[in-house]
């Protein structure tokens, strides 16, 4: 592959994440109008924000298998147009059991793209540049969510809840058209002919101890970011009381705060790997910094004047940026091209059931105790438990040398 079509490729995969996380959290864009509508208490709202990772971290295992034994390009783009359509079908949902339906299929189709971006950047970008790819995508997997909660805030407040999915849906679909133009086909021949080594099993990855603290590290991080995810605007309506609007603009900030954070980020510890050599020892030091400084978001919520918390809020997401951009570079220096796609597979299934419990559990402690101050102090001990897998359980020699001699 050419470095110029190389780049090209990750510009679409860049754009594709922001829409995959647009379309994870455009429920929560939505949540208050939705909820009044279906009469639905904010346990149920709960339960409903945490259906996509029910499917999502289920499917896992299977898209792992599956991007290592297929064209990873054209399954990329049939799983896009999966999520896309059921996306656009959630505006004509009218129960909660619809809605909750939609987001399991939207989790189904959405469970193959870290899988298969893992597997693309393991093995056509260099080792070198890998910190840069993964923060790139890392980048608009939170650049999605501002342009959702920005976007998506206005959208609503102007037309209603069911013209946001509307747009999101029917919209994405464009993206395939540039995607199957540029992936390369001389590869895609080659890859329906003769599928690649299926690697280590999955039983061989799981006795690794770094695999562990990885998982970890993960699901603790994703707790955090979940709980961002799903209910922050909530937050900022309710126990705020921002308007829909001021909810649209002033929600977006953090997520553009973890976006900036995670592309500089991305790029210095590339620069640190080259200088010092131990990709695996500055990237999880620089990850570990991001979890235990993103505790501010604790502090924030304490704060009583809007633009104080508000900053502070901001700060904590800028440190939660410095994690994100590392998390999946560890993975792949530590597993190798050969395991790349199955311990990602993996790690996102089960690090992904924090977004089961997040949401979830979230939505209980604001039913029962009418604010948000012991969910903010749930994700600031997960946070706290992930920087330490990283400092204490993950080693630091890579490759691992694995059984199957791959």
């Amino acid at each position: 592959m050419t470095a110029r079509r190389q780049w090209a490729l990750l510009a679409l995969l860049v754009v594709s994440i922001g829409i995959n996380y647009i379309d994870r959290s455009n429920l929560s864009v939505a949540a208050t109008d939705l909820s009044r509508e279906l009469s639905l208490k904010p346990g149920d709202l709960g339960l409903l924000l945490s259906a996509f990772f029910w499917s999502y971290a289920a499917f896992l295992l299977g898209a792992a298998w599956l991007v290592g034994r297929c064209n990873v390009y054209l399954a990329y783009g049939l799983a896009f147009l999966v999520w896309s359509a059921a996306t656009a079908l959630m505006g004509f949902a009218h129960s909660l059991s619809g809605l909750f339906a939609l987001r399991l299929v939207l989790g189904m189709g959405e469970s193959l793209a870290y899988p298969a971006y893992s597997r693309m950047i393991a093995c056509d970008f260099p080792a070198r540049h890998r910190g840069l790819a993964n923060s790139a995508i890392d980048a608009g997997s939170k650049a999605g969510p501002a342009v959702g909660t920005l976007v998506g805030g206005l959208i609503v407040a102007r037309l209603g809840w069911r013209y946001l999915f509307y747009f999101l849906g029917f919209g994405a679909v464009l993206w395939l058209v540039p995607w199957f133009a540029t992936i390369p086909r001389e590869r895609r021949a080659a890859e329906a002919a003769t599928p690649e080594p299926a690697g280590p099993s999955f039983r061989e990855i799981a006795k690794k101890r770094d695999f562990w603290g990885t998982v970890v590290a993960l699901f603790c991080g994703n707790y955090a970011w979940y709980f961002i995810l799903t209910w922050l605007p909530a937050y900022l309506e309710t126990e705020r009381h921002f308007s829909k609007t001021a909810m649209a603009v002033y929600g977006s900030i953090p997520y553009w705060g973890i976006a900036i954070a995670s592309i500089t980020s991305g790029w210095f510890s590339d620069r640190l790997v080259e200088r010092r050599g131990s990709a695996v020892r500055v990237r999880k030091t620089v990850a570990a910094s991001g979890l235990l400084l993103a505790t501010l978001v604790l502090p924030a919520n304490l704060l009583r004047n809007q633009v104080a918390a508000m900053t502070l809020m901001t700060a904590g997401c800028l440190a939660y940026g410095l994690f994100s951009s590392n998390c999946w570079a560890i993975t792949q220096t530590l597993a190798g091209p050969a395991a790349a796609g199955k311990w990602t597979g993996m790690q996102n299934c089960l690090g992904n059931l924090a977004g089961i419990v997040a949401p979830w559990l979230t939505g209980l402690i604001v039913e029962k105790t009418g604010q948000f101050f012991l969910a903010f102090v749930a994700v600031c001990v997960c946070l706290v438990v992930g920087g330490c897998s990283y400092l204490f359980v993950v080693g630091e020699a890579v490759p691992i040398e694995w059984e199957s001699g791959v």
